[in-house]
């Protein structure tokens, strides 16, 4: 998996961007979280989200397969490894208020580790945010990455997080476009584009891109 993260995460074909920060500020504020909150970024890969959270005043901790071909991105943030798939957290029980994972539980082939030591290590009323490419959109470029193993749909998404003992169990379609997330009436363009582009064509252009390439976010609470 170290080879993995040089592949498909390296800087030249993924350089760096604004969007870590944005997502994380938007669902800091969504999910009113607290300064100081403990969050543990649960396959934080090349560390961009753990940094991003870093910065709105989280503890944030992060957990990999392997270790990061960008480590400068981790100053300060305590990074432990394990197969998340198979192995128990190296952390005590009850010990976040938020778990994070963006692109990872779909590379898992039984989400029950998973999803059962994301909900030991969560305090009491501590919660879940998951996203993880939407079925439904991707189905023609979800196997472009090897590694995938288990594709969601929001419906899929519900009932798993249900079935591993979440409460307040929430799930939608999600658009990685931080203009919508202001201005929520331009979805109305991004459906529009859906139905006219091909997901298969990769478009160079992010508006196009994101609004036919969609994510599945759910949360729930422990």
């Amino acid at each position: 998996m170290t080879d993995y993260l040089k592949v498909i995460f390296n800087e030249q074909d993924r350089p760096r961007t604004s969007y870590p920060a944005e997502l994380c500020r938007y669902l800091f504020q969504r999910f009113d979280l607290k300064a100081g909150d403990k969050i543990l970024d649960l396959g934080c890969g090349r560390g961009d989200f753990a940094a991003a959270f870093k910065q709105t005043g989280l503890d944030v901790y992060g957990l990999d397969w392997c270790e990061s071909p960008s480590p400068d991105l981790f100053a300060g943030i305590p990074v432990r490894y394990a197969d998340v798939g198979a192995d128990p957290f190296p952390y005590p029980n009850d010990m976040f208020d938020v778990v994070f994972s963006k692109s990872v539980i779909e590379h898992v082939a039984d989400p029950t580790n998973f999803l059962n030591e994301t909900r030991r290590v969560l305090k009491p009323g501590g919660r879940i945010i998951v996203m993880t490419p939407d079925w439904n959109s991707q189905m023609k470029i979800f196997y472009d990455d090897h590694t995938h193993r288990h594709p969601f749909t929001v419906t899929g998404l519900t009932k798993a997080l249900k079935v591993f003992g979440f409460r307040e169990v929430a799930c939608e379609r999600f658009y990685q476009l931080p203009v919508l997330w202001k201005y929520p009436a331009l979805k109305l363009v991004s459906c529009i584009l859906r139905f006219v582009v091909p997901v298969t064509t990769r478009p160079d252009n992010k508006f196009i891109r994101w609004s036919i390439e969609l994510m599945v976010l759910g949360t729930g609470i422990k």
